[in-house]
């Protein structure tokens, strides 16, 4: 099967894409150069698993569970990134691929509060996770501890708890809330804030090893930073660390039920470019602003008015009657 950079025909004004040769867990493919080790595997209808990677983002391969087993490779590599080359003869499914995808997902399981994410959960069967496993989970940081720990200083750990990024929820504004003990440090929203799509570069990984985590500059408050509200790192987040208010405040108040959600596209009308928006509903209420991934104006970004500003259609008390 033929996949990747589609051939260039007589109207292309491209060069047309060569088609190589590899082998996928025994059987030959044949697939377009620049194509990637995932999209290859995709064609073949195999489901690789993958946390940090989006279709409209740069691939930054840190999450780890995409690696697989390329012949020749002294490690396992990741199949987001890595393109194909002819020849090349991959595994995806080793007894080696699998332990460290199960490992990878323990250790996130037992530090990162991922309840919230189904791809999580499902991986977590796939590969018989134990999260449990590494003991009771440590205490949560007080509001800011994180935020002020210090690169290359270490503390000792008891030994006896699986250590945690458990914090309070950050709620410095009215839009969305940053829920940080639900951050696997996937870098999705970094990359959207910055060169991907927004170019606003508001925040950025701070720390290393396990104090490393999402920060504005110098830790400050959204409204203090050069944040845009345009709401791009939530449209990309997993695990639901980056939530509209709406959603958060709902879920908190048990009332969330995507069971009752309805879903329509529209077009935004704040401008003439053409986003489009897929408005979710739920009894008759808008509660959070989306945009299809494919959509060819955007793929899949918005500005703050596209994805925020929809609150006035539900001020319906306030609109004047005829008569």
């Amino acid at each position: 099967m033929s996949v990747g950079t589609p051939r260039a025909t007589s109207h292309s004004n491209g060069p047309v894409a060569r088609s190589i040769d590899l082998e996928i867990d025994g059987a030959v493919v044949s697939a377009h150069e620049g194509t990637t080790i995932l999209d290859a595997c995709r064609a073949q209808g195999i489901d690789t698993p993958t946390l940090c990677y989006l279709e409209n983002l740069t691939p930054v391969n840190v999450c780890r569970v995409c690696v697989v087993e390329l012949e020749g490779s002294r490690v396992l590599v990741p199949a987001c990134s890595r393109k194909i080359e002819a020849g090349m003869k991959v595994r995806t499914d080793s007894e080696r691929v699998r332990l460290s995808r199960k490992m990878v997902l323990e250790f996130l399981g037992s530090t990162v509060d991922v309840t919230l994410s189904d791809d999580f959960a499902r991986y977590a069967h796939r590969y018989k996770a134990d999260a449990e496993r590494y003991g009771e989970r440590a205490a949560p940081a007080a509001a800011g501890q994180r935020d002020e720990a210090i690169a290359g200083h270490h503390h000792a750990t008891d030994g006896a708890s699986a250590q945690t990024v458990a914090q309070p929820v950050k709620v410095d504004n009215e839009l969305y809330v940053r829920d940080y003990a639900k951050c696997i440090l996937c870098y999705k929203c970094v990359e959207a804030c910055g060169t991907d799509a927004q170019n606003t570069f508001a925040i950025a990984v701070a720390g290393r090893g396990f104090d490393a985590r999402i920060s504005t500059e110098f830790a400050v408050p959204l409204g203090d930073s050069a944040c845009v509200y345009c709401g791009n790192c939530i449209g990309v987040c997993p695990t639901g660390a980056l939530m509209f208010s709406t959603e958060h405040e709902m879920r908190a108040a048990g009332t969330w039920d995507e069971s009752r959600q309805k879903k329509a596209d529209t077009i935004c009308s704040y401008c003439g470019v053409g986003c489009t928006l897929t408005v979710h509903a739920q009894d008759n209420e808008i509660v959070k602003v989306t945009s299809p991934l494919d959509q060819s104006v955007a793929q899949g970004h918005l500005c703050i008015k596209g994805r925020f500003g929809w609150k006035f259609v539900q001020n319906r008390k306030s609109r004047r009657k005829d008569g």
